[in-house]
């Protein structure tokens, strides 16, 4: 998989916590584990995450009322269910209350592997919270908010152009590209670079990093 990811996989069952561990990791993704509601929860608020694979029958706090909690706090990370509770209205209730995709035990690897790279694209085509180095992006207040060091405000145009970043993570844009997609209006590959530096005074030095001879690139997340 060419652009890592990190995963939150909540399961109680050992066994079954491993495997899928080891599956995601042999995928390229980054897994971060948690055996019960309580700690899923905690995982959740404390970092930032692609995706999450959650069961329901958690220990402490039910899967699908820790999704509730999260998505009250602002997490939008996309929640993928994965239960034994398989029929209509078991996948209709866990819908409603936040999940975007639902998948019954016993699974198909290959259908799992699918629908979570099918998430993937989805939350970055449509989401308006973006993960950032640190941080996320809401689009709608135009702010980068850290886990430990509040918020910074974005101008319109700072924010077209980490939005446009965020959105393509891992993938390099030459001044020629941004200059085309962020600034139409303008006729010198210059407004790039002060953007830049805009951005990274803002957000720090590593939130945008400079790949010699090609262009940009969003800063490594997580």
């Amino acid at each position: 998989m060419a652009d890592q990811k990190n995963v939150l996989v909540v399961e109680d069952d050992a066994a079954l916590c491993l495997m899928l561990q080891e599956l995601l990791e042999g995928e390229g993704y980054t897994v971060v584990t948690a055996h019960d509601g309580q700690r899923a929860l905690h995982e959740g608020l404390s970092r930032q995450f692609d995706v999450i694979v959650m069961d329901r029958g958690l220990p402490a706090i039910e899967g699908l009322d820790v999704l509730a909690r999260l998505r009250r706090k602002g997490v939008s990370t996309p929640v993928l269910i994965l239960s034994a509770l398989g029929n209509p209205a078991d996948r209709v209730e866990g819908l409603d209350r936040g999940a975007e995709d639902y998948l019954g035990k016993p699974f198909d690897i290959d259908e799992l592997l699918a629908r979570l790279r099918a998430l993937l694209r989805r939350n970055l085509e449509t989401s308006t919270v973006l993960p950032v180095p640190g941080g996320v992006l809401d689009l709608d207040t135009r702010t980068v908010t850290f886990a430990v060091a509040g918020t910074v405000v974005l101008s319109e145009r700072e924010t077209d152009f980490l939005e446009h970043l965020a959105r393509h993570p891992h993938q390099v844009f030459t001044r020629a590209v941004l200059l085309e997609s962020v600034f139409a209006e303008a006729d010198d590959g210059g407004v790039v670079d002060t953007y830049v530096h805009y951005l990274r005074k803002k957000l720090g030095r590593s939130a945008i990093v400079t790949v010699r001879g090609l262009g940009y690139v969003l800063g490594r997340l997580g």
